[in-house]
């Protein structure tokens, strides 16, 4: 059977894989910071244009200073290097200079010092302008970053407990840390770097096309052979890292799961099983990494053959087309015009390259966007109306009428409940695994939604109102207890930020804790380890306990609030359940007698329906189905007159 894992990832793997899409999703997320990219945009251009500039100073240094000073074209101070510049068609490429051909040694030193201070200003410049703009993006970049992190954390919360029945916390978890990370790593320095090395390119493309279209041409000969080579190397590289991502999704949740289940683990002795697993799970992450690695690697000294290829054409053609004083147009090719295009081939080959091996980066991160993206396309089960209203106060008269329910299509676990539960009531829920007692309670906060039928608290069905404002009335009371890593005080005071710490001490005399509370080492201070760790199993029932207290639920639910711990600490537990209970309609599930001998109803549930209803001393005089299940699971008689030795009752769902 194909684990919900694996379903997870074909899913995603089936789905189209849009770039584009992909793309025009994150930009939405740098809108709020238009103007940072705006002024990135023109440092970008400004950047940009400087080192575009360069090459082209670089050969009018040549041609306009250097080269028309031949022994041959002296027309004055004879053997002088610095004589009065001679007429020479090279000094028509002059463009952003003004050499007079009769200029000085003095002049034509001052010229060309001027040009060379230029040409230095220009790469400080770039250099300075470079630096704003990675500070800029890097700026737009993180925030963006964490806009991106907090919609997938508030969404994660919007999703209905069915999505997490399918996917495993340590995969959600990657979604978050993995793959946001890697998403993180090219929003500032590689996405500047790609857009900039994507102008340059085209910007040069366009100087060396509009000075020489025969050299131009042969000098980007390899330009469709880097293309494809970095299409075909990116194509693969991206698959790669998409396995990758996904692998690396399933080592998370092979990890979580372990580290949560380590007493289990080591309890039956699986841990060298575990290890296993872990390792096949790690190796199959390696592998996929590794296989991106190697597109990696391969790209970047392909080009680099490539870029070696253009400048030996380069150097070769403009040499003959010296010789031959023109190119086959009849353009003159100086040695200015050369040395320029030999810069901007350096200066081509060396953003291309940059952007092959960022490009790698970038696959990784849009195969990590996509993961984000599918978990953002999850929509939850279940939402509220677009015109639900706000739950009145509960009073607690609740219906079920005609009740059906499902978790997969067509396999329904409840089947025509029918009850009502009148203000102040206590409903107790009997049966065996799986007859559907905990579908019932979810239910009721609207957890699940019915099939069929429907479900009414004072009259008003629970999917009219909105959840919030429903499941703020209600208390729920589980088996296993959840703590957070904080102190006992805002443990109690989770439900109810805005309690104060006296009504606080009140919930928790209430549920019997305030005692043990107390003798902790910092008291309520006292900080609680994950899950509640240093906490006996009926402590943190207790504090749970308070913490329903603290929001004084109109509707108690309590699933096996009992079950784990010893008969000592269960009459603990009980004394505060039954001085909570009072006066709140309430539905319990339990193994305990003492739970749910007193409860104003009795539903017994077998494979989703209600086979028996009444009081616990009714069932037992009608000797059917409650009956059975009650001698079949008591092991000792409670004795007349003696205190009270109770047993487990009925297995839990």
């Amino acid at each position: 059977m194909i684990g919900h894992r694996d379903m997870a990832l074909a899913t995603e793997e089936r789905k189209a894989k849009n770039v584009g899409q992909t793309l025009r999703r994150l930009g939405h997320y740098f809108r709020p910071y238009w103007v940072a990219l705006l002024f990135t945009a023109v440092f970008v251009i400004a950047g940009t244009y400087m080192r575009v500039l360069i090459p082209d100073l670089q050969g009018q240094a040549v041609d306009c200073y250097l080269q028309p000073y031949t022994t041959s074209q002296f027309a004055g101070d004879s053997g002088s290097l610095f004589g009065p510049m001679a007429d020479s068609a090279a000094v028509t490429n002059c463009t952003y200079t003004t050499v007079d051909p009769n200029a000085t040694r003095e002049q034509v030193l001052r010229g060309f010092g001027l040009l060379i201070l230029i040409i230095t200003l220009l790469y400080v410049g770039n250099a300075v302008v470079s630096g704003i703009q990675f500070f800029l993006m890097s700026w737009a970049g993180f925030k963006a970053i964490r806009d991106i992190r907090e919609e997938v954390f508030a969404h994660v919360h919007r999703l209905s407990l069915g999505y997490f029945t399918r996917h495993e916390a340590g995969d959600v978890m990657s979604r978050f840390t993995n793959d946001v990370d890697t998403l993180q790593q090219v929003m500032g320095f590689g996405l500047v770097s790609v857009i900039q090395g994507a102008l340059f390119i085209v910007w040069i493309v366009y100087n060396m096309v509009s000075r020489s279209w025969s050299f131009a041409l042969i000098s980007l000969v390899t330009l469709p052979l880097m293309f494809f080579a970095t299409r075909w190397f990116s194509q693969q590289a991206r698959r790669a890292f998409r396995v990758a991502r996904q692998e690396i999704g399933s080592v998370n949740a092979d990890l979580q799961e372990s580290i949560s289940a380590v007493r289990e683990v080591q309890a039956f002795s699986r841990e060298e099983e575990n290890i296993e697993q872990f390792q096949a799970q790690n190796a199959a992450n390696r592998d996929a990494n590794i296989r991106a690695q190697v597109y990696t690697s391969a790209l970047a000294p392909t080009l680099e053959a490539l870029s070696y290829v253009s400048l030996a054409v380069v150097a070769a053609v403009g040499g003959y087309y010296i010789l031959s004083g023109q190119d086959m147009f009849g353009t003159v090719i100086s040695l200015g015009l050369v040395i320029t295009f030999i810069a901007y081939t350096q200066q081509f080959n060396q953003p291309v390259q940059q952007i092959a091996v960022l490009w790698t980066n970038i696959q990784s991160a849009i195969a990590g966007a996509e993961r984000i993206f599918n978990l953002l396309d999850e929509n939850p089960d279940l939402v509220d109306k677009p015109d639900a209203i706000e739950m009145p106060q509960i009073v607690g008269h609740v219906r079920f009428e005609n009740v059906w329910a499902e978790y997969n299509p067509g396999e329904p676990v409840l089947k025509g409940i029918e009850l009502e539960a009148k203000p102040g009531e206590m409903v107790a829920i009997v049966g065996p695994t799986g007859a559907g007692k905990t579908t019932i309670i979810n239910l009721l906060p609207r957890f699940w939604d019915v099939s069929a039928g429907r479900v009414t608290i004072d009259e008003h069905d629970v999917r009219d109102v909105t959840r919030r404002s429903l499941r703020g009335q209600m208390g729920i009371v589980l088996q296993d207890t959840f703590l957070f890593s904080d102190t006992v005080m805002n443990n109690i005071r989770y439900g109810r930020p805005d309690a104060s710490d006296a009504e606080v001490i009140a919930a928790a005399k209430l549920s019997r804790a305030h005692d043990f509370i107390v003798n902790l080492e910092n008291g309520y201070e006292t900080v609680l380890g994950e899950r509640g760790t240093g906490l006996s199993q009926g402590q943190r029932q207790l504090l749970a306990i308070a913490r329903v207290a603290l929001i004084d639920p109109r509707i108690l639910i309590l699933d096996e609030a009992t079950s784990s711990v010893d008969t000592r600490t269960e009459r603990q537990i009980q004394a505060a359940l039954d001085q909570l209970l009072q006066g709140r309609t309430s539905f319990v599930i339990a193994h305990r007698l003492s739970t749910i001998r007193h409860a104003d109803q009795l539903l017994v549930l077998d494979q989703g329906r209600i086979v028996e209803r009444g009081t616990h001393e009714s069932l037992l005089a009608a000797k059917g189905f409650y009956y059975n299940l009650y001698m079949s699971q008591f092991r000792r008689q409670i004795e007349t007159g003696e205190v009270e030795e109770e047993v487990f009752f009925v297995p839990a769902d």
